[in-house]
């Protein structure tokens, strides 16, 4: 999903709103919730633009650690010898019970 806003312009947003301008009024100009501005602002709160930049790098190259560390934990390829797919080996009830008069599932 593309973000609606900048963090620029969230830094923004919530400056004019600490500048004396009331919530409300920030919030329908932008055309955001009330909700979605205190969001912002427990997330970009006390921010300039530049560390928002530095913010989202760090998210970036956090997301990016984690997935190398997945894919060296979990290799793929080991988990598919583990498990075997058998396909065909479950018979039902009622073929059971036609060869040996048993209702148990076979194997």
């Amino acid at each position: 999903m593309k973000a609606r806003f900048t963090d620029e312009r969230i830094i923004a947003i919530i400056k004019e709103q600490e500048s004396g301008e009331k919530t409300a009024d920030v919030c329908r100009r932008d055309g955001i919730s009330s909700a979605t501005f205190y969001k912002y602002t427990s997330k970009y709160g006390g921010m300039e633009p530049s560390d928002a930049k530095r913010l989202r790098a760090l998210e970036d190259e956090n997301g990016k650690l984690k997935k190398l560390l997945a894919e060296q934990m979990l290799p793929s390829r080991d988990i598919a010898a583990q498990y075997p797919v058998r396909r065909g080996t479950m018979q039902c009830c009622e073929t059971s019970i036609q060869k040996n008069g048993d209702a148990r599932w076979e194997a």
